[in-house]
């Protein structure tokens, strides 16, 4: 039961099916760049220098203005008659870069560092705010006096007192041994 289609020569089933909506999505993909205007795409380039290959396949400058064009004349001639401007300007339409340039250190770790440097101050400031206000204030366990009074109260039990901290105790003199 395949039939043709009306808009192209694809079979397709007597009812309109899958395969005639396909065929007719083919023949819209097909037709819809004439519909567009053409527009001249700008040239792929595949311009990459480096330090270690400092000669790239492709000039810097492909699309060339008619100023440019009549240097480019110009350089097929005798070298000595170029001025130093103009042979620059000859470099600057080949190399995007000279070595001098590709050469220099960039001053992006001043940034970096100052991103780290204000991330530490952030994070200390938010840690200060915390101990002052979202952490409970330290069990009294944890204060002087009460280690004192507990060390006092170990001692007068005299915990311990072979090898503990009561053998290390004067209880005559009220000091530490020596």
């Amino acid at each position: 039961m395949l039939g043709i289609g009306k808009t192209s020569g694809c079979p397709v089933p007597a009812r309109k099916g899958r395969r005639e909506r396909l065929c007719a999505l083919k023949l819209t993909a097909a037709s819809a760049p004439s519909t567009h205007s053409k527009e001249k795409m700008p040239p792929y380039t595949n311009y990459h220098a480096q330090r270690s290959y400092p000669m790239p396949d492709e000039p810097f400058c492909t699309e060339l203005n008619a100023e440019q064009r009549a240097l480019k004349e110009k350089e097929k001639g005798s070298w000595t008659q170029l001025s130093h401007d103009e042979k620059v300007a000859l470099y600057r339409l080949q190399f995007h870069e000279t070595f001098a340039e590709m050469n220099r250190r960039s001053n992006e770790w001043k940034t970096v560092m100052g991103c780290v440097f204000f991330f530490f101050g952030f994070t200390a400031l938010m840690i200060w705010w915390q101990r002052i206000y979202v952490f409970p204030q330290k069990p009294i366990t944890l204060t002087d006096e009460w280690k004192a009074q507990q060390l006092q109260r170990i001692l007068d039990m005299k915990g311990n007192p072979v090898q503990g901290l009561a053998s290390r105790w004067d209880y005559e003199k009220k000091e530490w041994k020596k």
